[in-house]
């Protein structure tokens, strides 16, 4: 186990000690993320006291993937991920009320409560889930990128897996079709160092797992998934990339999740050094101290957004406890779209 801890310590990257984004966007970035660890922690909670059922799998030490992602990318551009999503969905724009009522199941929710956990979707954000197959999304992502350069727009779709994700047979199929076809689809592996419980270096000899994308000609890079403004300028230019008609891009994004895989999991597996290594340098707290060292941000604000954030996440527990369960006769609704076609009648 010594070998893996040496292999997965966190990415360390020399850069400015200047921002080079605004106070705006950081305080964005602070309150989004905040707003997802709050909510992941609120999750956990009332799971414990059985309001919660089922499968659970929370993004805690994760969020300033999706913080960095959202300022690089338009409300046109697809999103598609896996079942660790809860802050993926929100980052899109599902709100806290509406996400939290999904995870009760009730007719609330995002999804009218029969998603659950793993599989948030809204037509109106283009978030296309939460998909709860290891790898579906992979596909799923590369065909919804077909159809946007079929019809001729500007948009990309954002298609975001686990390392775990990345050993299915899928993931190569898709990077051979988008690169032969030149599609607008921006491959994201997160890589938290851990498919469940088994480590990136016993499931491959390919560490650096952005090397994957390198057999197919496609640019790939990895990323400080710990830091926000770092993640921000890889989209940026990942971005600029695929809007300019060139194609993929991939990008591994190397971050870590404090908690189990799911509610189930005590993450034995892992040295208590690992976890305090990236405990060191979790997200939230690094950037607070830079936005207060650097003076992007004052401690009254700072204590705001902490208020605003506790009583945002008390209202969606309230919200989605008052709500109701979907009714029986709603079982077979929402399954399948009736469409007429004029040739077939």
């Amino acid at each position: 186990m010594a070998e893996v801890v040496e292999k997965t310590k966190p990415t360390r990257r020399r850069r400015s000690t200047k921002s080079k984004v605004s106070k705006e966007k950081y305080l964005e970035w602070y309150e989004l993320m905040l707003r997802i660890r709050r909510f992941e922690e609120r999750a956990l909670m009332e799971y414990g006291k059985q309001n919660i059922r089922g499968f659970c799998h929370v993004y805690i030490g994760q969020e300033a993937v999706t913080a960095g992602i959202e300022s690089a990318i338009s409300k046109d551009d697809a999103v598609v991920t896996a079942y660790r999503q809860h802050g993926t969905a929100i980052g899109r724009g599902v709100g806290t009320k509406e996400a939290m009522a999904e995870l009760f199941g009730k007719r609330t929710g995002v999804n009218k409560g029969k998603g659950g956990s793993m599989h948030f979707f809204s037509k109106e954000l283009r978030y296309f889930g939460g998909n709860g197959i290891v790898g579906a999304q992979i596909p799923i992502g590369t065909g919804i990128a077909f159809a946007e350069k079929y019809r001729g727009t500007k948009n990309l779709c954002v298609t975001m897996f686990g390392d775990g994700a990345s050993r299915q047979g899928a993931l190569h199929e898709s990077f051979n079709m988008a690169m032969t076809w030149k599609l607008p689809v921006l491959y994201v592996v997160e890589n938290n160092h851990y498919a469940m419980g088994t480590s990136v270096e016993r499931t491959s000899n390919v560490h650096d797992l952005y090397k994957m994308g390198l057999s197919y000609d496609m640019p790939s890079e990895p990323v400080d998934g710990m830091d926000p403004s770092a993640v921000y300028e890889a989209f940026q230019r990942a971005v600029a990339h695929i809007r300019a008609g060139k194609g993929p891009y991939f990008l591994e994004v190397k971050t870590y999740r404090y908690k189990g895989h799911s509610v189930s999991d005590p993450a034995k597996y892992r040295t208590k050094d690992e976890v305090k290594a990236y405990r060191d340098r979790d997200p939230i707290k690094m950037l607070e101290a830079k936005m207060l060292k650097e003076k992007l941000a004052s401690e009254d604000q700072i204590k705001e957004i902490k208020l605003k954030i506790k009583g945002e996440i008390e209202e969606a527990v309230q919200f989605a406890i008052q709500g109701e369960y979907p009714h029986p006769d709603e079982l077979y609704d929402d399954n399948y779209v009736q469409k007429d076609y004029p040739f077939l009648t």
